[in-house]
C-alpha cells in the first residue's frame, strides 16, 4: 500500500528545502502556506558556503550564485557621529581558499530565493498550496490526521505519513504538540532598510562599530540595492513610527554614504529561543519553528536549510524502506545540539556588540577590531572564522550515525572538499545517496563487499589536497546522503562497514 504524502507546513526556504529533499527522492509531499502568495520582501539574504554545497548536490548552486551577489570582502570601520575610518579589511576568498568550492558569502534576497526554489519544485511536479492554514492535527503509529482551512472557507482533513513544522516562530505545529519555546527578547531596537546610495552599488560588506551604534551595509540585489541594518539610536528607540529620516543623520556619516532612495524600512526586536524538542512521534520542527536567534553572522536561514536537508533524506529513506526507523531518531540530537550551541554563541557575541554604556563601546571600538586583526593575521585563524560563519564546522560527533576516525577526519564530520587535477570529490554527492570514498588504493575484498551491498564506491587520488584535508591514505569513508561522514575507518576490512550497514538496515540505490 502506498504511503500517504508528507505534509509540510510553511513555504519559506526551510519548507521548500524539505519538499525538494523529498520530491527529488520520489517521496510525495504537500506543502501548504497560510499566506496567499509568495513573499515580496528580502528579509534573510545571506546564503553561506555550506548551503551552496547542499545546492550543489541538487545541481543548481551555480544558478543561484549567478543570480545573487558575491560578497568577497568585509570592511570593518570604527567611528562616531562625525564620521568613521576603516580599521580592517577581510577577504572571504582568502579566508575560505581551499576549504569549499564557494569561498564567499552570497547575497541573495529571500523573496528571490523562494521563487527560485518554487520554480525547481514546480519542475518536479509539486507546487505550494497558498491560502491553506493548518488548524491542528493528531497522530498515532499509523500516521497523521491534519485539519487545513483554505482561504475559500473549505476545511479539509488530510492524512499524512509525517508532518514537518516549517511554520516559523509562531508555529502551529509546535503549539499543537505543546512543546516549550524558552528564551527571550533583546531589549535593543533595530532597523532594517533597503536603499540606494549616491556612490553607487558596492558588492562588499561594511560593518561600522560606532560609539553608540552598530551599523552594517551589504549588497541585496544586483539591481543596485543595499541593505542597512543597525541599532536604532537610544534617544530614538522609544518613539513610535520611526522612519529612515529619523536615523539618516546617525547612519550616513558612519558608513560614509548618502542615501538617495529608500525602498523599504522597518524596525524590530530580536529574539533568541530554542524549542525543548524537535520531534514528537511523526511530527518534526524545522527552522524557525524550532530555533530563532540573533542575526549575527547570517546564520538563521542557513540553519533552517541545514535542518531541512538533514530531515529530508532521513524521512525519504525510511519511507522507501532503505533504512531502519531508528534513523529518524538522529534528527533531533544532531540538529538541536547545533541550534543550542548557535544560540549561545551568537547571544554572547551579539550582546557584547550591541551593549550600551562604556562596556559596549569598548567592545565595539577596541576589542572587536583588535580581535579580528589578530585572528585573521594567520591562515589558521582565517580558516577558523570561515569554517564557523560558513557553517562548515557543523558536525555530529555524538550521533549514532557517526562512527570511527581515520586521519584527522571523524565520523560525523562534513566530508572535506578535495579538488585535485580537475577532479572534485563533491561531484559524486549529486547522487543524493550513500557512497563509499577511498583516497588511494582499494583492496579486492572491499570492492566485493560494495558490489554485494550495491554500494557505490568512489576512488580518488591521494595527493597533497587529500593530505591537507586531513584524509588518510587508503582509509574508507562512508558518506551519508547529506555529505557528512557516517563511518571512518583507517583500514579496509569489511567488518566495520558490514556491521554498520546491518545495524541501520541500509539499502543502497545501486552501483
Amino acid at each position: 500500500m502506498q504511503a500517504e504524502p508528507v505534509l509540510i507546513v510553511g513555504a519559506g526556504p526551510t519548507g521548500l528545502n524539505v519538499a525538494l529533499a523529498l520530491v527529488r527522492r520520489n517521496i510525495p509531499c504537500r506543502i501548504i502556506s497560510e499566506a496567499n502568495r509568495p513573499g515580496e520582501q528580502s528579509r534573510a539574504m545571506v546564503v553561506q558556503a555550506r548551503t551552496l554545497e547542499f545546492y550543489d548536490q541538487y545541481g543548481f548552486a551555480s544558478e543561484i550564485v549567478e543570480q545573487g551577489v558575491v560578497a568577497e570582502t568585509a570592511h570593518i570601520r570604527e567611528g562616531g557621529a562625525q564620521g568613521s575610518r576603516e580599521v580592517l579589511a577581510l577577504s572571504f576568498k582568502e579566508m575560505g581558499a581551499g576549504l569549499s568550492p564557494y569561498p564567499f558569502a552570497l547575497a541573495y534576497p529571500q523573496d528571490d530565493h523562494e521563487r527560485f526554489l518554487m520554480g525547481k519544485l514546480k519542475g518536479l511536479g509539486s507546487e505550494v498550496e497558498w491560502g491553506s492554514k493548518l488548524t491542528g492535527f493528531t497522530q498515532d503509529g499509523d500516521g497523521v490526521r491534519a485539519s487545513i482551512e483554505h482561504n475559500t472557507g473549505r476545511v479539509e482533513c488530510v492524512a499524512a505519513s509525517y508532518i514537518c513544522g516549517c511554520d516559523g516562530a509562531r508555529s502551529c505545529v509546535r503549539e499543537t504538540l505543546g512543546i516549550g519555546f524558552p528564551g527571550g527578547t533583546y531589549q535593543q531596537h533595530f532597523f532594517v532598510a533597503d536603499v540606494k546610495v549616491a556612490s553607487g552599488f558596492s558588492r562588499d560588506l561594511t560593518v561600522n562599530l560606532g560609539k553608540h551604534i552598530l551599523t552594517l551595509m551589504f549588497p541585496v540585489r544586483s539591481s543596485g540595492m543595499q541593505r542597512l541594518i543597525g541599532l536604532v539610536p537610544s534617544e530614538l528607540s522609544g518613539l513610535e513610527n520611526i522612519g529612515f529620516e529619523d536615523i539618516r543623520a546617525h547612519v550616513e556619516p558612519l558608513l560614509g554614504i548618502k542615501v538617495t532612495q529608500v525602498n523599504w524600512f522597518s524596525t524590530y526586536r530580536v529574539h533568541h529561543r530554542v524549542a525543548d524538542r524537535f520531534r514528537v512521534g511523526r511530527a518534526f520542527l524545522v527552522g524557525d519553528a524550532g530555533h530563532i536567534h540573533s542575526p549575527a553572522g547570517g546564520q538563521g536561514m542557513n540553519t533552517g536549510i541545514g535542518d531541512a536537508v538533514n530531515l529530508g533524506w532521513n524521512i525519504a529513506h525510511v519511507m522507501q524502506g532503505r533504512a531502519h526507523l531508528s534513523i529518524l531518531d538522529t534528527y533531533e540530537p544532531e540538529r538541536i545540539g547545533f541550534a543550542r550551541s548557535l544560540v549561545a554563541t551568537t547571544d554572547r557575541a551579539f550582546t557584547s556588540l550591541v551593549g550600551e554604556g562604556v562596556a559596549g563601546e569598548f567592545t565595539r571600538r577596541i576589542v572587536a577590531p583588535l580581535l579580528f586583526g589578530v585572528v585573521t593575521r594567520f591562515s589558521l585563524g582565517r580558516h577558523a572564522i570561515f569554517r564557523t560563519i560558513s557553517q562548515m564546522r557543523i558536525h555530529y560527533p555524538d550521533s549514532s550515525l557517526s562512527q570511527g576516525v581515520a586521519g584527522e577526519v571523524d565520523g560525523g564530520d562534513r566530508l572535506p572538499w578535495v579538488h585535485d587535477g580537475g577532479q572534485s570529490n563533491f561531484d559524486p554527492l549529486r547522487s543524493l545517496d550513500w557512497q563509499l570514498h577511498v583516497y588511494g588504493g582499494v583492496r579486492k575484498e572491499l570492492e566485493t563487499t560494495c558490489r554485494g551491498f550495491h554500494l557505490p564506491l568512489h576512488v580518488f587520488n591521494y595527493g597533497d589536497a587529500a593530505r591537507d584535508a586531513g584524509l588518510r591514505r587508503d582509509a574508507l569513508y562512508l558518506v551519508r546522503p547529506d555529505g557528512y561522514i557516517s563511518l571512518a575507518s583507517p583500514d579496509q576490512t569489511d567488518g566495520k562497514l558490514s556491521g554498520f550497514v546491518r545495524q541501520f538496515q541500509l539499502g543502497f540505490a545501486g552501483l
